[in-house]
């Protein structure tokens, strides 16, 4: 959990590796595609809920076998496409902001400004910069069209508290941090227009895999008669699989419940 997000964990990944190739970089080019696949089968195994990591390793293992068979070229453009990942995923980003942002007014009908629910973290912190979810809530502030933001807590990590409420406090834009059970009594009492939330991976039928406590966010907001929207990238979405049944979760240890910085709750 040293890195968290989705489209980040798929950027620093491919960037680790580039560090990994600058530093030493193999001689022969069977070395080199050797070391490479290795690297990110142990990658795409440390984090299998997400699917952009996996689909970035699958990009670049294409890209590698119709390189030059010569290392050194090699190494240079793997570095390339790794950084070009970064610049990618911005623009993603800010074009998955723009679009959310007006799907919202056209289909809220509020006037005013809109009151956003969002969980975990989906800003500047899990991706290369912008935010997904958080980049629709950074959209509707350029425009003049937030009203304000409520962000849960997100246990057992507290990625919403750690992470969500630092960079809504940090861009000065309204929000209230509640706890993961205030979600029901909030949607009810604070006229809450819509819940943005991010994703890890989407499969064909539409099913959503995210950060535990999504789900129950998806069944409140369906009785409040309140819109759930996702906001993912094309990269988290996994159209070999046919529904969120096939998707491995990733299990925490225990101790994300148990101790709070490395301190057990008693």
């Amino acid at each position: 959990m040293q890195v968290r997000g989705a489209p980040a964990i798929a950027i620093v990944g491919s960037l680790s590796l580039a560090v990994e190739l600058t530093s030493s970089p193999p001689q022969q080019t069977a070395d080199l595609l050797a070391f490479v696949r290795e690297s990110l089968a142990l990658l795409v195994g440390a984090r299998p809920t997400a699917v952009n990591m996996k689909k970035a390793a699958d990009e670049l293992s294409a890209f590698l076998a119709e390189e030059a068979p010569c290392p050194s070229p090699v190494v240079v453009s793997v570095i390339r496409w790794a950084e070009s990942l970064l610049e990618k995923d911005v623009k993603d980003n800010r074009m998955i902001g723009d679009l959310g942002a007006q799907h919202i007014l056209q289909t809220a009908g509020a006037p005013g400004g809109v009151v956003i629910m969002t969980h975990c973290n989906t800003g500047s912190l899990a991706t290369a910069g912008y935010g997904t979810a958080l980049g629709v809530v950074r959209s509707l502030q350029a425009m003049g069209r937030l009203s304000h933001v409520f962000c849960t807590e997100t246990r057992p990590y507290n990625q919403g508290s750690r992470l969500t409420a630092y960079e809504l406090v940090y861009e000065k834009i309204p929000a209230t941090l509640i706890t993961d059970s205030m979600a029901a009594v909030t949607m009810r009492e604070r006229q809450v227009t819509a819940v943005v939330v991010g994703a890890d991976r989407v499969v064909a039928n539409g099913d959503t895999a995210n950060k535990v406590g999504t789900y129950q966010l998806a069944v409140l907001a369906k009785h409040h008669g309140i819109p759930f929207c996702v906001a993912a990238p094309s990269t988290s979405c996994d159209l070999s699989l046919p529904t969120g049944g096939s998707i491995v979760i990733e299990e925490r240890p225990g101790q994300e419940l148990t101790d709070i910085n490395g301190v057990r709750a008693h």
